[in-house]
């Protein structure tokens, strides 16, 4: 009877050890995820105005866009106001009202994005989306655009074409900050 109660011990201390191990790697996998830097410091007044989306990561909300531009502009209260506007692949505009509030003032460089929508007046609360500008270029013409937990990103222009050494630029700066830039989709812009 010994015997088996040792060997329970035994079994119940190495499988305690796993846990222990398991929940370490774990923990160390999300704390990765949350630091995510963002650049040293946005002047929101240069950062509005029109912004032209060159390529996204898959995301249900965006699933039928093929051109795609946001519209930031400074409101009275300190807030931004957000347009977001998309030419759709059956030939449609989908468009987005929100007010993205900056919570990092020290940077300006992380916002988060309150659009109405349709659920949000049915339910009575709003979508939160994080915004956290992650690259802009000393010009604010071009910036890579992510969510800290690397399920969203967008690399914008001010035009709405961006030369092909700049976006790889950019997408290796995503892909050294953890970003899944294989799934990258790039905007389908008609040639004007």
């Amino acid at each position: 009877m010994q015997g088996v109660v040792d060997s329970w011990i035994r079994l119940s201390a190495s499988l305690a050890v796993w846990a222990f191990c398991l929940t370490v790697t774990a923990c160390a996998g999300v704390e990765h995820k949350d630091t995510l830097p963002t650049v040293a410091s946005v002047d929101l007044a240069r950062y509005a105005g029109t912004w032209y989306e060159i390529a996204r990561l898959p995301m249900w909300f965006q699933r039928h866009c093929v051109d795609s531009k946001a519209i930031y502009t400074s409101r009275p209260d300190g807030r931004i106001g957000v347009h977001n506007e998309c030419l759709t692949d059956s030939g449609g505009v989908d468009q987005a009202e929100g007010v993205a509030t900056v919570i990092d003032p020290k940077t300006n460089a992380r916002l988060t994005v309150v659009f109405d929508n349709f659920f949000a007046r049915l339910f009575g609360s709003s979508r939160d989306g994080n915004y956290w500008i992650l690259a802009l270029d000393p010009e604010y013409r071009t910036a890579l655009v992510g969510t800290p937990d690397r399920r969203f990103l967008w690399i914008l222009s001010r035009a709405p074409q961006l030369e092909e050494v700049t976006y790889q630029r950019l997408v290796e700066q995503a892909k050294r900050l953890g970003f899944p830039t294989a799934d990258l989709i790039r905007t389908r812009r008609p040639a004007s």
